[in-house]
């Protein structure tokens, strides 16, 4: 399924990925109405204005907490469902885990609920690195998400509806990322860096925006999507956007890990490699609609992980993919 004439429901549709994604859906791939799920006015009438009152975006105002309300935004009869709503922050998750349960974990059973009971073909979800043997709340809470979406199509019966994942790494510039931080720090002539060892996989936003509508294109339900994408070590990174300044070693914090991990080395055992991307089978046998012939199966014990990754991204690269870093 192409978007060409499709409607789209994005919940958390203006974050940044939100806004990335609607004007991909309506001025690249064809979408009809694209329709913008999300908890805070200001933004969607920033987002508004932003694109000049186009007739094919329209805004529910609501949260995916809220069932009711959700079910009635799913019955204007979507074609594709993108959830992108979720609590992100990691601190903020740590210290309000209930919070971070509500939005993350029972907003997601939400969705999957709303869609099943409207009938929308096709669901995917966003997930993250940090939902791969995750050490703080969010990744856990994403984890949790990651299974209810795939397991969710145990529950269609008979229906149309098929629900999907797509996992990917930090977004270059993105809120919440190191990026921005460093371009402030760097004013002051030192940036911060919890440990010279960490690395992180890459991706910008429209990278990112494209590979789940390719993934939108290529799910036939159950399966978790993850793109093939380069590496950078901190220490790189920060002598790529501040090459002058001095770094100060904080130390890693509660939560954080030294190296993310894309896929573990037991989800390996069901994926399929391609050029650009993996993707993670579902194991079960209940679940036959997600059977892919194509693709190569990885070898025994093979994890994909930020320090073993087989790309790695130069300060070249990174000028290309973030023109402002280096300026």
């Amino acid at each position: 399924m192409s978007l060409s004439d499709k409607t789209v429901l994005v919940t958390g549709g203006t974050g940044s990925f939100g806004r990335a994604f609607a004007n991909a859906a309506l001025n690249i791939h064809g979408a009809c109405r694209v329709i913008v799920l999300s908890r805070d006015e200001l933004k969607q009438h920033e987002m508004r204005v932003a694109f000049g009152d186009d007739a094919r975006l329209s805004f529910f105002i609501g949260d995916v907490r809220d069932a009711e309300r959700l079910r009635r935004a799913f019955e204007a009869r979507p074609d594709v469902v993108v959830h992108a709503a979720a609590l992100k922050q990691v601190p903020a998750c740590e210290y309000n885990p209930f919070e971070a349960i509500k939005t993350n974990v029972l907003g997601a059973q939400n969705v999957i609920n709303a869609a099943i009971d409207t009938g929308v073909p096709k669901v995917i979800a966003l997930s993250t690195d940090k939902a791969v043997n995750p050490i703080n709340l969010y990744g856990a809470t994403k984890l949790c998400a990651e299974k209810l979406f795939i397991q969710g199509n145990s529950y269609v019966g008979t229906r149309s509806t098929r629900f999907s994942c797509v996992r990917y790494g930090n977004v270059i510039g993105s809120r919440g990322s190191v990026v921005p931080v460093f371009l402030e720090q760097r004013a002051a002539g030192a940036l911060s860096v919890t440990d010279e060892r960490m690395t992180r996989f890459w991706l910008t936003l429209d990278q990112g925006v494209d590979f789940v509508i390719r993934s939108i294109e290529r799910m036939k339900g159950g399966e978790v999507f993850i793109p093939r994408i380069p590496s950078m070590g901190l220490m790189d990174l920060a002598a790529s956007i501040a090459p002058d300044c001095a770094v100060e070693l904080t130390g890693i914090r509660p939560g954080e890990k030294l190296h993310e991990c894309l896929m573990s080395a037991d989800e390996g055992r069901h994926a399929r490699a391609f050029d650009d991307f993996y993707v993670v089978l579902p194991e079960f046998h209940w679940w036959s609609d997600a059977e892919w012939d194509d693709g190569q199966p990885l070898p025994e014990g093979f994890s994909y992980t930020s320090d073993t990754n087989d790309a790695w991204l130069s300060h070249e690269d990174l000028q290309q993919l973030s023109p402002s870093p280096g300026k």
